[in-house]
C-alpha cells in the first residue's frame, strides 16, 4: 500500500496492545482474516492497511464538512506515529462510516462500514501492485479491478505510480515498481518468431504497453493491458512504420516520421487514443525524418534529430500544437548531428527525457547529461552519466523520465560489475546541479545481458 510504505509499516498499538478502532471494528466480521485459497502467500493487503487508509481518508472527508482542522491534524498525526493519543475518545470521523449515498447503513458495500464512494477512494489510493490480490477477494472486487474504473478514478484524483517496463536480450518483458522495488514478469508475447528476433520499439500510453515490430506478414503491434494482464493485437497505424519518434500524454500518444515498409523516410504523423483503441492521421511535419525522438513538453509534442534521408542528418526540431493542429520548425534544436567521428546513421536516436517540463538529453559522444535552455535554444551540461554511452553510440541504453527523476538504465556501472548486469540509476534534478549528489541505484538486475532493447515508463 502507498500509505503503508511511506509510513514504514507503522504498528497500531497503545501501551503494548493493538488498538482496535471503531473503523476497524466495522470491518471485522465482514472481511475474513483468512485469505481465500486462491491467494498467494505474498498478499500484502492487511487489516492495518485498511485501518490506516480509512482513518486518513475519513479525516480528510470529515474535515471538508467543517470539523476543526486542528483536532483532526492532531489525531491523524498521532495515528501515523503509531500511538493514538485520543484518551479513550472515539474519532469524530466515524460517525459517517457505514452509510450509503442516502446516508443509510449499507450491508453490501465494498468495505463494510464505509459507503462505496469512500471505499473507492481508498482503493484508488492503494498501490496498483495490490490490485491482482484484491481481485482475488470476491467477485465484486474482481469485477471492479477488471473494469479499469479504479485507474480512471486515480487519474481524476491525480494519483500516479510510475513503473518501468524493460526488455533485455531475449528475456520476456518485466515490470519494475520503484516503490516496492519488486520485479514482475509479464507473459510472453504470443507472436511469431520473426517478431521475437526483429528490432522493436515500445511506448506506454494510458494503461497499455505497445510494442511495435515486424512479423512474417508485415508490421505488427502487440499491446499489453495493465487491466487484463495479457497481450492482444493493437490496430495498425493508418500508415505502418518503424524507426519513428513517439511519446505519450495521458491516454493519447503521437508517433511521427519513421520508415515505411519500402524504406521511404516519412514526414507523416499519427495520434493513438488508448481509450478508443484507434489511430488518427495528423498533419504532416515540415521535414521527413527517421531515427528521431519524440516527447511532450508544456502540453505540446516535439520531435528532434533523426535523418531526412539515408545519408543526411537533421539538427532541427519540430513542435506540434494539438489545438491548432500545426507544426513549427525550431532550427538547431538538437546538437547530435554536428559532425563527429560517427555518421548519424550509426548513432542511436536522441536520448531525451522530460522532467517537470524541462528537457534533458544523454550525449552519446561525451557521456554527459545536458539540459535544454528553452529561451536561448541551447544545451548546458548538468551532470555525468553513470554509465558509458559512447561505447555503443547510445544503443542499448535507456534514458527516461520516471516521475520527478531521470532514469538511466544500462549495463554495468555498479561495483565494477558489467557481466550480464543491468543497473537502474536515478537522479532528481531538483536535488542539485553538476556538483550535486551522485546517481542513486534503484535496482541491479542480474543475468539480464548487457543490452537494453526496449524500455517504457508507465504512469497511472
Amino acid at each position: 500500500m502507498v500509505f503503508r510504505d511511506s509510513l514504514k509499516e507503522t504498528k497500531m498499538k497503545v501501551e503494548g496492545a493493538e488498538y482496535e478502532s471503531p473503523v476497524m471494528a466495522g470491518l471485522q466480521g465482514h472481511v475474513s482474516s483468512q485469505p481465500p485459497m486462491s491467494f498467494n502467500h505474498d498478499l500484502r493487503v492487511s487489516q492495518d492497511d485498511w485501518h490506516l487508509l480509512a482513518y486518513i481518508l475519513l479525516a480528510n472527508k470529515t474535515n471538508m464538512k467543517g470539523v476543526g482542522q486542528g483536532l483532526l491534524d492532531e489525531e491523524v498525526r498521532a495515528l501515523t506515529l503509531g500511538y493514538i493519543g485520543l484518551n479513550g475518545k472515539k474519532p469524530l470521523i466515524v460517525a459517517r462510516s457505514g452509510e450509503n449515498h442516502d446516508g443509510q447503513a449499507s450491508d453490501n458495500s465494498l468495505l463494510p462500514g464505509l459507503n462505496d464512494d469512500m471505499a473507492l477512494d481508498i482503493l484508488a489510493r492503494s498501490s496498483r501492485s495490490d490490485y491482482p490480490n484484491l481481485a482475488c477477494l470476491n467477485k465484486r472486487f474482481r469485477s471492479l479491478i477488471g473494469s479499469g474504473y479504479l485507474y480512471k478514478l486515480r487519474c481524476q484524483l491525480g494519483i500516479i505510480e510510475h513503473w518501468v517496463y524493460l526488455a533485455c536480450n531475449m528475456m520476456p518483458w518485466e515490470a519494475f515498481d520503484p516503490v516496492t522495488e519488486k520485479w514482475m514478469r509479464l507473459p510472453r508475447i504470443p507472436c511469431d518468431e520473426c517478431f521475437n528476433y526483429a528490432d522493436k520499439e515500445s511506448l506506454a500510453v494510458g494503461t497499455e504497453l505497445l510494442v511495435f515490430g515486424r512479423e512474417l506478414s508485415g508490421f505488427a503491434i502487440w499491446m499489453y493491458s495493465l487491466i487484463t494482464h495479457d497481450w492482444s493485437r493493437c490496430p495498425l497505424m493508418n500508415l505502418p512504420r518503424c524507426l519513428f519518434g513517439s511519446s505519450s500524454l495521458g491516454e493519447i500518444a503521437i508517433v511521427a516520421g519513421g520508415s515505411d515498409k519500402y524504406g521511404n523516410v516519412l514526414k507523416s504523423a499519427e495520434l493513438y487514443n488508448s481509450e478508443r483503441g484507434s489511430w488518427q492521421t495528423l498533419p504532416d511535419m515540415n521535414f521527413p525524418r527517421k531515427l528521431c525522438s519524440g516527447f511532450f513538453m508544456d502540453g505540446k509534442f516535439y520531435v528532434i534529430g533523426g535523418m531526412s534521408s539515408h545519408v543526411d542528418g537533421l539538427n532541427c526540431g519540430e513542435e506540434y500544437n494539438i489545438e491548432t493542429r500545426s507544426w513549427r520548425t525550431i532550427e538547431n534544436m538538437y546538437y547530435g548531428n554536428n559532425g563527429g567521428a560517427f555518421h548519424p546513421a550509426m548513432r542511436s536516436p536522441p536520448l531525451v527525457a522530460v522532467v517537470n517540463n524541462q528537457l534533458y538529453s544523454a550525449d552519446q559522444a561525451t557521456n554527459e547529461v545536458k539540459k535544454y535552455d528553452k529561451i536561448n535554444n541551447s544545451w548546458n551540461v548538468v551532470k555525468r552519466l553513470p554509465v558509458r554511452a559512447d561505447s555503443s553510440n547510445g544503443w542499448g541504453l535507456a534514458f527516461k523520465a520516471c516521475g520527478n527523476s531521470l532514469l538511466v538504465i544500462g549495463a554495468g556501472g555498479h561495483g565494477g560489475r558489467d557481466d550480464g548486469v543491468i543497473v537502474l540509476h536515478s537522479w532528481d534534478p531538483e536535488r542539485g546541479n553538476r556538483d550535486g549528489p551522485e546517481w542513486d541505484v534503484l535496482a541491479v538486475k542480474e543475468r539480464a545481458g548487457a543490452f537494453v532493447y526496449n524500455c517504457a515508463v508507465m504512469g497511472c
